[in-house]
C-alpha cells in the first residue's frame, strides 16, 4: 500500500512517454508510486495484445498503479476481474481526468465529471470488484465550470482509497493557471488523502505546492519529461545534484528503452534526449546526431561527450 505517513511523490502517467523504462528509472532514483500509462477498459476486456504489454510493470515498481478508463460499470467490473489475476498491481485508479477529445467523445475520462452519480457507481465497482490493495482517482476539478468539492466527495462516497487532482477543468486543457485554492479547498473537505497535480515543474514548486495545499503529496507527469532527477530531489529534500547523477539517470533511462523495446528503443529514446538536452550549448547540433544515429555505442559514446561539454 502507499505509505502516507509522509509526502508522497508520484509519477504521473503520460502516454508514449511514462512507459516501463521511464517508469523503471524514476522508482530507482525516488518515485514513491508509479503509474501505468492510461489502459482502455474496453481493450483490456477484448484481449488487446496492445495493451496488454501497457500492464507490464519493472520488478522494482513497488507499489503500482494500473490507471484504467472507460465509462461502462459492466466493462470496468470485467476489466477488474482480469487485473484481479495480475501479478503485482496494488492500486487500480479510474482516470476520470484526461481531456483528449477521443477519449471525452467516447464518455471517459474528464467526461465522467458531467455525470457524478455515474462516478460514484464507476468507483464502487471497482471498489467492490477489486483484490488489490487500493483504489484511486485521478480527477480535474470540473469539465466547463468549476466544482471541485462535489467531484472530490463523488469519489469519497463511491470508496476511493485516494485521489489525485489536476487544478485545471478539462476545458482548461493544460493552458489555464492551475487553481491551488480549488486543491486546498478539496483537502479541506473530504478525509481521504489528496495528492496535487497540475505544473508541478521543479523540486521547489512541489514543496511550495505541498505548503500551500496542505496536499498528501505531489503527482508530477510533464515536469518530469527531461528531468526525472526531480522524484530524487523531492526523496532526499535535496535541490542540487550532481552533474554525474543526472548523467547516471539518463543513461539508465537509454539502457532500460533497449531492454525493454529492444533496437526500437534507440529510436524511441531521440524524443527524450530532444528535451534531456534542451536549453544546453551544442543541443541542436546533438540532436541532429541523434535523430540520424543508430547504433547503441555511438549513441552512448556522444551522450557522454555531450553532457560532459555542454554546461550540463
Amino acid at each position: 500500500m502507499l505509505d502516507f505517513s509522509k509526502k508522497v511523490a508520484i509519477l504521473a502517467p503520460l502516454a508514449g512517454y511514462t512507459d516501463l523504462p521511464f517508469r523503471s528509472v524514476v522508482k530507482k532514483f525516488g518515485a514513491d508510486l508509479t503509474v501505468s500509462e492510461m489502459i482502455s477498459s474496453n481493450a483490456l476486456v477484448y484481449n488487446s495484445k496492445k495493451t496488454l504489454k501497457l500492464t507490464q510493470k519493472s520488478p522494482i515498481e513497488n507499489p503500482y498503479s494500473l490507471q484504467i478508463a472507460g465509462n461502462n460499470t459492466d466493462i470496468i467490473k470485467r476489466a477488474v476481474e482480469i487485473i484481479n489475476s495480475f501479478n503485482g498491481v496494488d492500486i487500480i485508479d479510474l482516470n476520470s481526468g484526461c481531456p483528449a477529445p477521443k477519449v471525452v467523445n467516447h464518455g471517459s475520462g474528464s467526461a465522467l465529471l458531467k455525470d457524478l452519480a455515474l462516478l460514484t457507481s464507476i468507483i464502487k465497482t471497482i471498489k467492490n470488484t477489486s483484490t488489490k490493495s487500493q483504489t484511486s482517482v485521478k480527477i480535474r476539478i470540473g469539465f466547463n465550470e468549476k466544482y471541485p468539492v462535489d467531484i472530490a466527495k463523488a469519489c469519497e462516497d463511491g470508496g476511493a482509497d485516494f485521489i489525485a487532482v489536476h487544478g485545471r477543468t478539462r476545458a482548461g486543457q493544460y493552458k489555464e493557471m492551475v487553481d491551488y485554492d480549488a486543491i486546498a479547498d478539496i483537502k479541506n473537505a473530504i478525509s481521504i488523502p489528496v495528492i496535487a497535480n497540475g505544473d508541478i515543474t521543479s523540486f521547489n514548486k512541489a514543496n511550495q505546492v505541498l505548503s500551500y495545499t496542505g496536499a498528501d503529496g505531489v503527482m508530477i507527469g510533464r515536469g518530469s519529461i527531461g528531468k526525472p532527477w526531480i522524484f530524487w530531489q523531492f526523496a532526499n529534500q535535496q535541490e542540487e545534484i550532481t552533474k554525474e547523477l543526472k548523467y547516471k539517470i539518463i543513461q539508465e533511462h537509454l539502457d532500460k528503452m533497449i531492454e525493454f523495446h529492444g533496437e526500437f528503443g534507440l529510436k524511441m529514446f531521440r524524443k527524450h534526449l530532444h528535451r534531456y538536452s534542451k536549453g544546453y550549448n551544442g543541443a541542436s547540433e546533438f540532436r541532429q546526431f541523434v535523430n540520424n544515429c543508430e547504433s547503441y555505442n555511438e549513441l552512448s559514446s556522444e551522450l557522454n561527450r555531450f553532457f560532459n561539454n555542454s554546461g550540463f
